[in-house]
């Protein structure tokens, strides 16, 4: 019986893996293209998208 191929099987689990990985990433470009495309349409609401900095909890000033 022949011996399993070991480095055969995770390098094809790896290829598996990242042929995943890219999918997933060029997915997440289009639907970046495809939100940045209706929101490039109001221009006034970009300005307000990043929230405002807020106190972190920090120590306080007296």
């Amino acid at each position: 019986m022949a011996k399993p191929n070991y480095q055969f099987e995770k390098r094809q689990r790896d290829l598996a893996k990242k042929r995943k990985q890219e999918e997933k990433r060029i997915q997440k470009l289009a639907a970046k293209a495809a939100g940045a495309d209706t929101e490039g349409e109001t221009a006034d609401d970009t300005e307000n998208d990043a929230p405002a900095p807020a106190d972190q909890g920090g120590p306080s000033a007296p």
